[in-house]
């Protein structure tokens, strides 16, 4: 059955407006799955705050374009769905596909794209290897956070040090007067 105009563009605006939204997307082929299947998946992705789309290819290529996003047009083939990831949940998302997968043992991951760069298959999967946004920031503080505490610690050397003579001397001298 055909699609209206007006449905097409309904289509692409919104496949736009997800693309405009997501920081990676990966590409998966959807082939043999049931919509039980289907419905699961969503929901594990959605609990881990991404989204599953099934996609109209030459539609979701022109949504693509509007976007300025690059168009991997050997993954716009076949039955596709996408998998819509922004920054803070690019791992979780990847590996709560994998993890689907891997127990479903049904959709394929065909490739993605993060931000301008199209990814193939074995990059796209490596995505849920990536650390969560908090991990990142948590590891870019105990950078920053390093040279301070060194400092801290140097400053107070001199006065820790000073300290245990003192009380050395303090108790060589009770020793003495006893």
């Amino acid at each position: 059955m055909a699609i209206s105009r007006q449905k097409k563009e309904e289509l692409v605006a919104l496949y736009q407006k997800q693309i405009e939204n997501a920081t990676a997307m990966v590409f998966t082929d959807f082939r043999g799955v049931t919509v039980p299947q289907v419905q699961s998946l969503r929901a594990k992705l959605r609990e881990n705050g991404a989204q599953y789309m099934i996609v109209k290819n030459t539609l979701f290529g022109r949504a693509l374009d509007n976007a300025g996003r690059p168009r991997p047009d050997e993954f716009l083939d076949g039955p596709n769905a996408i998998v819509f990831l922004d920054e803070d949940v690019i791992g979780k998302g990847v590996t709560a596909l994998k993890d689907w997968i891997k127990a479903e043992k049904v959709v394929e991951i065909n490739g993605g794209i993060i931000e301008e760069s199209i990814l193939d298959a074995k990059d796209a999967a490596a995505l849920a290897n990536l650390p969560t946004k908090e991990q990142t920031l948590a590891a870019i503080l105990g950078v920053v956070s390093a040279p301070s505490r060194q400092l801290v610690r140097m400053i107070n050397a001199p006065a820790s040090s000073l300290a245990r003579v003192i009380s050395a001397r303090v108790e060589q001298m009770q020793e003495e007067a006893a």
